[in-house]
């Protein structure tokens, strides 16, 4: 499993970001990195839903 510097990636994040962002600028810019990489890893393992599957639990249409 390859090793990520936390650190190298937040300032990576930061630079980015406008002059002008606010704190919650960049508290979204994390939760969305760390949720596509949970999502990342989920995939790899197998942990994965079917579409209709979903659909169907929220009670989503098509």
């Amino acid at each position: 499993m390859q090793m990520i510097n936390i650190k190298k990636e937040a300032q990576n994040l930061l630079k980015d970001l406008p002059e002008d962002a606010t704190w919650d600028d960049l508290m979204y810019k994390i939760y969305v990195r760390q949720a596509i990489e949970a999502g990342l890893a989920d995939s790899k393992a197998g942990i994965t839903m079917d579409v209709k599957e979903v659909r169907s639990r929220f009670g989503l249409s098509r």
